[in-house]
């Protein structure tokens, strides 16, 4: 777009959403849910029906973002960072470069991060001149009193002060319906719109100076990333009620011994308490995630009325995105960390108006990582690092994706999984016990027929994409030879169930004696 490198440099707006699947929108097909500011952004975006996570899981998704690389040199494939290999630069930054809001500030662009950004460690500097941080988890009671949000609610709303979740309970409640201890106007997400829409008012044509300068000429970027609908899902009132279960539609379940192929899945679903999860409560669950989805659309559109009053829309480049989905039941299986289309297909809405087409679906293969691009690219000083140019796509000056690789787990060990997405096909690779997945998303969508087996000549052909793919040094331990490690198939994960209390106040388990909690309580009121 170097005819426009003369223009005005637009403002970029990140709108990120944790958990969200991509067929959560009702202007692209979900007949089920009401999200009218989604479909007001989608009526004047690009939408983009093929756009993956490479990493489905929280930390390692965001890192693809904030350095436009992918695992194998930011060296996250989970939750938690693994060692550079020999050779390799000792941090994040020295493999991979500045991080987003860095390079967008050293471009000259004033910077803001409001919400979740889940870092390791939690406080990590970005590099952002205004952070505002609301994390899930307090793992200390000075981490609770450092998160922005936390901090909020303590000193706005002191009579909640005393809620140990302020999100929803988790642990056996993980995946229980629920509804907020909350009123809708000091949720998180509440909050997070709260803070964005000042750092928009005070940019926009009225902030101005004693002489009638503009005390904010140069452009902004901000990212402001909600911590819905991760579960629990537990939305405010009246949004917890307003999806009828059985309305709902009901996972899309195939043989359970193939959906539970790869061995994450089961043990997965036991420890977030999600083993016996029935039909009925699978759609109360579905019909409350809706809900905190149509409260965060309604959040969204806050922030999109807040660009509108600050005469800055029209300038404003803005992409709403997610992390990473839920399965949400489908495949007999609950939260993220594989590759099927539930956990690993996003929603990705990118508008400018003026520069990118308005209410248009694109299906080329585009990912998290081309983020960094987009955003450096708009700014007039394209940095594509691991991504592709989706501007340059966009308007026939780049070429598109033909294949997408997505890697999960830390390569050389049993948790190691490897995607191929190329054209109509979607092949899976499981380290543990060497299984494979392949298929035709053209004809079979919800993935329900595994062709592994029956195509060998397809799905060999992609595996040694996803080989070659390995053959770089974050990566090399995920191979043996020239192909794919496997490993003897073994229970990689030992069932155990997963304790998210508020280590904050103290607590990390269930008593082990019940009186334990009614003598505390006493004491207490005593």
């Amino acid at each position: 777009m170097s005819e426009q490198a003369g223009a005005k440099r637009p403002n970029i707006l990140f709108l990120m959403t944790d958990q969200q699947r991509f067929d959560t929108i009702a202007a692209l097909g979900n007949a089920h849910i009401v999200t009218p500011n989604l479909d007001r952004l989608a009526r004047r975006a690009v939408s983009f029906t093929n756009a993956y996570t490479t990493c489905p899981v929280c930390v390692a998704a965001r890192y693809t973002i904030r350095t436009g690389c992918e695992p194998p040199t930011t060296r996250i494939f989970s939750n938690r960072r693994s060692a550079p290999v020999a050779g390799q630069a000792d941090t994040v930054e020295a493999r991979c470069g500045p991080y987003l809001v860095k390079a967008m500030a050293h471009l000259g662009y004033r910077t803001f991060g409001v919400g979740k950004f889940h870092t390791q460690p939690w406080d990590e500097e970005l590099g952002y001149q205004v952070h505002l941080h609301s994390e899930e988890l307090y793992g200390t009671a000075d981490q609770r009193r450092r998160d922005d949000f936390a901090a909020w609610i303590a000193r706005e709303w002191p009579q909640f002060d005393y809620v140990e979740a302020l999100m929803g309970e988790r642990t056996e409640m993980y995946y229980m319906p629920q509804v907020s201890p909350l009123p809708p106007e000091a949720t998180v997400e509440w909050w997070a719109a709260d803070r964005a829409v000042e750092q928009i008012a005070g940019h926009g044509q009225d902030a101005r100076g004693t002489h009638g300068q503009d005390v904010h000429a140069a452009p902004f970027f901000g990212f402001v990333s909600f911590v819905g609908p991760h579960p629990p899902f537990a939305p405010p009132v009246p949004f917890n009620r307003m999806y009828d279960p059985d309305r709902m539609p009901n996972p899309v379940v195939g043989d359970p011994a193939g959906d539970h192929k790869d061995p994450f899945l089961p043990a997965s679903n036991y420890a977030m308490y999600a083993d016996e999860i029935s039909p009925h409560r699978a759609r109360c669950l579905k019909a409350r995630y809706y809900g905190e989805i149509t409260y965060i659309d309604h959040c969204v559109g806050r922030i999109l009325d807040a660009l509108d009053a600050a005469g800055l829309a029209d300038n404003t480049l803005v992409a709403f995105l997610a992390d990473h989905g839920d399965h949400l039941g489908d495949h007999n299986a609950w939260q993220k960390e594989s590759f099927f289309e539930g956990a690993c297909h996003v929603p990705l809405l990118v508008s400018w108006p003026g520069r990118l087409p308005a209410d248009t679906r694109r299906d080329e293969l585009v990912c998290l990582t081309d983020l960094f691009g987009l955003a450096t690219a708009a700014a007039g000083a394209p940095d594509l690092r691991e991504g592709i140019d989706l501007l340059g796509m966009l308007d026939g000056r780049a070429a598109p994706r033909e294949t997408l690789i997505g890697l999960y787990g830390e390569p050389g060990t049993h948790h190691f999984k490897a995607m191929v997405r190329r054209g109509q096909w979607k092949y899976i690779h499981i380290a543990n016990g060497g299984r494979e997945q392949l298929f035709d998303l053209g004809e079979d969508p919800a993935e329900l027929r595994d062709l592994a087996d029956e195509l060998r000549d397809v799905a060999c052909e992609l595996r040694a994409l996803a080989a070659a793919a390995c053959d770089t040094p974050g990566a090399r331990d995920a191979l043996d030879g020239g192909d794919l490690r496997a490993f003897a198939l073994r229970q990689a994960w030992q069932p155990q169930r997963c304790r998210q209390f508020d280590r904050s106040r103290g607590v990390s388990d269930f008593p082990a004696d019940p009186a334990d909690v009614l003598a505390e309580f006493r004491r207490r009121m005593a």
